[in-house]
């Protein structure tokens, strides 16, 4: 089997994953980029997907320590190996499963980083004034207060169907990982903004039709991107202007650090662990649970730095 033929394999375990368990395109591209560099190392040491065995795989996983790759990301990459030969052995490729009895390297406890709740009140006020004109100016405000209000996923937030926001809607309905839906609230200004911006946004679009015959589009947030809708990269480089508007460091702002900040100030202010969970989309509370460390350490600080026993003499 030469290198080509291990990446058809590989695809053919994509679309696999695509059919079983509807995996998103980042999903997708990671399963990827893993194992198409785990098949160049087979290749390198004349071995194939098929013909590995538990020792090709463990020392596959010494050259990626010995590459200086994160814990996190060997056992991602481990765990995109273990998916594959799951599949191969169910579709008969293999008789054995050669990394099932390997444990992977662990995951070492980073809280994640978060943001004030003032950092986030300066953010928001920033969106407003943030924009080449008014029409972006309402986007921005509209991402951000949508962002923050729900706690969704950048992917999330930018291919938010706009039929989901018709009717000044309490609550919106979001499709995430796995096509699984959830129901998250929506605070008043964030109600306010999605008005704002629809009002301009339909606006644009019947101009749009009637001069040059552009149909609808169905995305809250369009734009001339391939998909559609935009993108994550341009939010990300879009969040990180507002940050500069609003004299928030920029390295510290990033969407994915703009949901913890929904979490974190949920948990803060005394909402339920079960709750939050639900709201972010978790399928484990271990992944809400994190967020009771960061409050702790928040907790912590604020004694050491306030309570009279804690300071020194």
């Amino acid at each position: 089997m030469s290198l080509a033929q291990m990446h058809r394999e590989i695809e053919d375990f994509i679309l696999a994953q695509v059919a079983e368990r509807n995996s998103s395109p980042n999903t997708q591209e990671a399963y990827r980029r893993d194992l198409q560099d785990y098949a160049e190392f087979l290749a390198s040491k004349k071995e194939t997907l098929n013909s590995a065995v538990r020792d090709t795989v463990e020392d596959y996983l010494i050259h990626c320590d010995a590459q200086g790759f994160s814990q996190s990301t060997r056992g991602r990459r481990l765990s995109a190996i273990k998916s594959y030969y799951r599949f191969a052995y169910e579709e008969g490729l293999r008789e054995d499963h050669p990394a099932l009895q390997i444990r992977g390297p662990g995951r070492s406890k980073r809280l994640p980083k978060t943001l004030s709740e003032n950092d986030v009140d300066r953010l928001l006020e920033a969106a407003k004034s943030q924009g080449r004109n008014k029409t972006d100016r309402l986007r921005n405000t509209c991402l951000m207060e949508l962002l923050y209000a729900s706690g969704m996923r950048v992917t999330e937030l930018v291919s938010l169907p706009v039929a989901s926001a018709r009717g000044n809607p309490q609550m919106l309905l979001i499709k995430g990982k796995g096509s699984k839906e959830r129901l998250v609230p929506l605070s008043p200004p964030a109600r306010d903004a999605l008005e704002a911006w629809l009002e301009t946004r339909d606006a644009q679009e019947e101009v749009e039709r009637i001069e040059h015959g552009t149909p609808p589009s169905p995305f809250l947030f369009p734009s001339r991107s391939k998909l559609g809708h935009l993108t994550r990269h341009r939010f990300y480089a879009l969040i990180k202007e507002i940050a500069v508007a609003a004299g928030v460091d920029p390295s510290s702002v990033t969407p994915h650090r703009l949901r913890h900040a929904f979490a974190t100030h949920l948990l803060a202010n005394g909402a339920d662990l079960r709750v939050i969970q639900t709201l972010m989309g978790h399928a484990d509370l271990s992944s809400t649970e994190i967020y009771t460390h960061v409050l702790e350490e928040r907790l912590q600080s604020l004694v050491l730095e306030h309570h009279p026993l804690a300071k020194p003499d």
